[in-house]
């Protein structure tokens, strides 16, 4: 078959969890014989169109604005734009490449027109994944106002893309509870956890020499720094650890609340912290084998159930989770069925830091280890994500 998927965040750009999901699950549809297309967004490609061979996967990135790092208003307008940028940039495409399924993935949620378009061209079924409702965090953490024309808006954009879906498959149960309350639709929902196909790397890397980390035991985020996160969540708890000789805390990424965390760590003086922006998804992986445990918080305002992808790389890499999350998030009961990590209820600072002062013991990061990456292998491969999408079109 020929698949085309859509995503507005791919490699080699991006180390964000999105863009290795969604080339993995590109990868096991190039083992299982069939031919896989990729259209996604770049502000960095130099004309109309770029088209690129990675990993055998075709990637065609039409240029667009910036949507990752910028102003809100900024992003808004050039994500607004997404689709009919590519209708007009890929025309001759589209209409000379016919496929036999859609798969798009948001964020971004302003893919509807796009699809909706490559639907009656093609005549072929689209599934939706879906791992965020937005606007409603935006709502939930007051960044916008449930009655506002811009909430209007986006709502509108929101209701195109899922009426775009043939399929729509959530990250987890409690999203799917949700979603059925939050959106009437009489299209198939389904849960679709989460994947990887990530392998553990050695670990042998440098990088805990190069940045004098070498008798500590580093608590290490890599992924968005923003206020979907609650990063003073983690600072506050790198305070309260500031006594521990051995404990420091290693933060990678980009964000709106990037400056945020940079002014409190140099505010507070904080000795055991360091912030560092995004590097290449080769190199993240590499540092995050070397250090010793997946750090994770999520803002308590959340009304949705989030499971990180940045969690699949921790545990593909071996690393006791330790997270902060929102109240009624399943991500919990997951985690502690399996033994795989040590969460919290964010704005639950103390158990917060007890979980963390736990993990300061080795024994008890070894434990932990081992059964994240037992919890990996059984609920979270790219293998079963890959089928369970293909049964779309059956």
């Amino acid at each position: 078959m020929k698949i085309c998927i859509v995503v507005d965040d791919y490699l080699p750009e991006s180390i964000k969890a999105a863009s290795k999901m969604m080339h993995e699950l590109a990868c096991e549809y190039h083992k299982l014989g069939h031919s896989v297309t990729v259209i996604t967004p770049s502000p960095f490609i130099n004309g109309k169109v770029q088209v690129l061979d990675i990993d055998n996967i075709n990637v065609i990135k039409f240029k667009t604005g910036k949507i990752k790092n910028v102003s809100k208003v900024k992003r808004l307008l050039n994500e607004m734009s997404l689709s009919g940028t590519a209708i007009k940039s890929l025309h001759d495409f589209i209409k000379g490449n016919p496929h036999d399924l859609i798969v798009y993935y948001s964020p971004s949620i302003f893919w509807g027109s796009l699809v909706s378009k490559l639907k009656s061209e093609w005549k072929c079924p689209a599934y939706l994944i879906l791992r965020d409702f937005f606007p409603q965090w935006a709502i939930d953490n007051k960044i916008i106002h449930e009655k506002s024309l811009v909430t209007k808006l986006l709502k509108f954009y929101e209701k195109k893309s899922y009426d775009a879906a043939d399929r729509i498959g959530v990250m987890s149960p409690k999203n799917l509870e949700w979603f059925q309350n939050y959106y009437k639709t009489d299209k198939r929902l389904e849960v679709l956890f989460n994947w990887t196909s990530e392998v553990e790397l050695s670990g042998k890397s440098s990088y805990r020499k190069k940045l004098n980390l070498e008798d500590k035991v580093v608590f290490f985020y890599g992924c968005n720094i923003g206020q979907a996160q609650d990063m003073m969540n983690i600072v506050r708890l790198a305070d309260r650890l500031s006594s521990n000789e051995e404990a420091f805390f290693l933060l990678i990424g980009e964000g709106d609340e990037y400056e945020l965390v940079q002014n409190a760590v140099k505010e507070r003086g904080l000795k055991n912290f360091m912030l560092m922006p995004s590097v290449s998804q080769a190199e993240y992986l590499e540092m995050l084998s070397e250090f010793d445990i997946g750090l994770f918080s999520l803002n308590k305002h959340h009304q949705t159930h989030n499971f990180q992808g940045k969690l699949l790389m921790y545990m593909v890499q071996g690393k006791p989770l330790l997270g902060s999350i929102n109240p009624g998030n399943d991500l919990k009961q997951i985690v502690e069925q399996y033994d795989a990590g040590l969460i919290s209820i964010n704005g639950d600072d103390e158990t917060f830091y007890q979980n963390a002062l736990k993990l300061m013991d080795e024994e008890k990061r070894l434990t932990i280890s081992r059964n994240a990456k037992v919890l990996l292998s059984e609920k979270f491969v790219a293998s079963s994500a890959a089928k369970q999408v293909l049964n779309c079109i059956k």
